[in-house]
């Protein structure tokens, strides 16, 4: 079954006169707010990758003579992948390039590096560059830079060919053989991007629709991959799904039929090359497979869930929102002359920081001595430490997820009073967090030096910073106002490339006191069976115990909220966990670790630094209006 027939189109119907109005409104609505660059942006986007071209072509003949090739047959390519591919950039978006090189440019030393003749070093000393970061150890290894103003991110994908030919197509899966993994990640980057635009009928249709429902995911909190939501390539994969379904469809109308979604999703056959031998996503021969919640499958060789990362709490939220998004688009289609305002509703942001009543922070902090002293040092230091507990949340979210309701937002925010820190929020139904497993996986991590501290307490709503209240609702005033949409779903994207720069610990040292005087489970909400969900939504399972996901009913009434806060400041090198109790909260995950933990801690002790790292968990009390923390007592320390 061949890809034009493997999708049986719902309806092949001509968009009608109200489609096309519909479709028109939406048009306007993306301009006014600010969705598209100028002309003159546009134009310099094009300046710049000419210049990033001929610096890479530079590059690679000093490579070329660095290792003995011939000069003169050296050539390498560069691609556009991701949003500025697909055409549904905005004004200050990022532009994500692939570099292609033979098999003699290594990445280890030719792309990366200090050496005279490496890449990186070469667009160091290049005349309007600036804000180069290096992240070899990224899951998928990039250069970060900005070319005359321009942001960019450049891959790197070495093939296992002395020299490039001309015209070098990269969509066929036999570039990928013989290539490295960080290779066929890169690679497969350009080859998604290029499989869905391929895949979709109407690219007019689907770019709208896409620019539409982008914002949409950003405004409703649920744009980010890396704290278990969707990121840019499932929110086109899921786009180019219903463009398939209505071929001829008018942008409204693909907005409209998106939030009816079937599980899995894949926009063509699965693949298989049998001389390549890469394992591909199929439930039927893999059982994790069975166990993913929103299968959203890449359509390029090797096929893969590019939604790994949904959990059953982010799932309910989405699943919420989709509910939403569908009621509204009804009423939209249904309407007379509501125009452009009924798409500003489907828009409204999520209103996040005053949904919730109570506030769990976690703090992990750089120490201001370093960020002054050591003023580069300090930049790395923040950003490798945000990146790791940035990747290690959706730990924390998935287990609050087994026994509370959780609801992450997914755009940092930052203190303007502190520019080495941001925080993330989670939104929690009932009080009990699980922070302790998640405590001791991100101070494992290897990396990790003096200074580098984690503080989680919680706080009512009225103790919330002034910082974060003026965010306004959805914590993002400028959504609110209509503006800086792209640069939202840039930072829920970005967190990925700095998230998976981290190695994961190999040879960690944890030492853990646990005291008895830790409050045990608290009678209410723990194992309450819930509602299930809706009968047009799938009921996922989870991935650790195959059990059915938790609730997708209203989470707001009389909810709590915990917050994530990943925030930079100087620490004190005390380790403190403190817990109180707090009326109608589950606090059962302040409990005490036990012998297990207790045995691990007299093991691990040896090994201990005094890093200075700080691990505070405090309950307020949550009813009585003081707002002040009751009498701490004995808790669980982390080091």
């Amino acid at each position: 079954m061949g890809p034009a027939s493997f999708i049986e189109p719902i309806s092949t119907a001509a968009p009608s006169r109200a489609d096309l109005k519909h479709s028109e409104d939406l048009e306007q609505y993306l301009r006014a707010q600010n969705l598209y660059e100028s002309r003159e942006e546009a134009e310099l986007r094009e300046e710049v990758l000419g210049a990033l071209d001929t610096l890479v072509k530079e590059w690679i003949k000093g490579v070329a003579a660095h290792h003995g090739q011939p000069v003169e047959d050296a050539t390498a390519v560069i691609y556009t992948f991701g949003s500025y591919r697909l055409g549904v950039h905005g004004p200050g978006a990022d532009i994500d390039t692939l570099c292609v090189g033979p098999s003699y440019a290594t990445r280890e030393s030719d792309f990366f590096g200090p050496a005279p003749h490496s890449l990186q070093t070469l667009l160091a000393s290049a005349p309007g560059l600036a804000a180069l970061r290096a992240v070899p150890a990224a899951y998928v290894p990039v250069l970060e830079f900005r070319l005359r103003g321009v942001a960019v991110d450049l891959l790197y994908a070495s093939l296992a060919v002395p020299a490039l030919r001309a015209g070098l197509d990269v969509s066929g899966s036999a570039v990928l053989r013989h290539c490295d993994d960080a290779s066929v990640r890169s690679l497969n980057g350009c080859r998604v991007t290029d499989t869905v635009l391929r895949e979709v009928p109407d690219p007019a249709a689907f770019r709208a629709a896409l620019r539409l429902l982008k914002l949409w995911a950003a405004r409703r909190g649920v744009y980010s991959n890396v704290t278990g939501y969707l990121g840019g390539v499932n929110w086109a994969i899921l786009v180019a799904y219903v463009c398939r379904l209505y071929p001829r469809a008018a942008p409204s109308t693909v907005v409209s039929r998106f939030f009816k979604w079937p599980t899995p999703i894949l926009l063509r056959p699965i693949e298989r090359d049998v001389s390549l031998g890469m394992p591909v996503w199929d439930p039927r021969e893999n059982p994790r497979d069975r166990s993913h919640l929103m299968p959203i499958i890449t359509p390029a060789y090797p096929a893969m869930n590019s939604s790994y990362n949904v959990s059953e709490c982010t799932l309910g939220a989405m699943v919420d929102e989709f509910a939403r998004g569908d009621a509204v688009c009804d009423e939209i289609l249904a309407g007379g002359a509501g125009g452009v305002t009924d798409w500003a509703r489907l828009n409204e942001p999520f209103p996040f920081f005053t949904a919730f009543k109570h506030y769990l922070q976690a703090r992990p902090r750089g120490s201001a001595v370093v960020w002054v002293d050591i003023v580069a040092a300090s930049e790395a230091d923040f950003e490798a430490w945000e990146g790791w507990v940035t990747s290690r949340l959706r730990l924390l979210i998935r287990s609050a997820g087994s026994i509370v309701e959780v609801r992450p937002w997914p755009k940092p925010l930052r203190p303007p009073a502190d520019p080495l820190a941001c925080s993330y929020f989670l939104g929690l139904s009932k009080k009990r967090a699980p922070v302790n497993d998640f405590a001791h996986r991100v101070k494992d991590w290897a990396e990790r030096r003096p200074g580098m501290e984690l503080a989680v307490r919680h706080v009512l709503q009225k103790q919330l910073p002034d910082w974060v209240r003026a965010a306004g609702p959805g914590g993002a005033s400028g959504l609110a106002a209509g503006q800086g949409a792209e640069e939202a779903m840039q930072d829920a994207e970005g967190a990925m490339q700095g998230a998976s720069a981290a190695p994961t610990p190999a040879n960690s040292r944890t030492a853990v006191d646990a005291s008895k005087g830790c409050p045990a489970q608290a009678a209410s909400g723990a194992g309450e069976e819930l509602e299930s969900r809706p009968a047009h939504a799938p009921a996922p399972q989870n991935e650790e115990t195959g059990g059915s996901a938790p609730s997708n009913a209203p989470r707001r009434a009389a909810s709590d909220l915990s917050v994530v806060d990943l925030g930079a400041a100087a620490g004190k090198a005390d380790n403190v966990c403190s817990t109180t109790e707090a009326s109608s909260m589950d606090v059962a995950s302040m409990q005490t670790l036990g012998d297990a933990a207790d045995a691990e801690a007299a093991k691990a002790e040896a090994g201990l630094r005094g890093v200075g790292e700080l691990a505070e968990w405090a309950v307020l009390d949550s009813e009585g209006a003081t707002g002040k923390p009751t009498p701490p007592r004995p808790g669980v320390t982390v080091r």
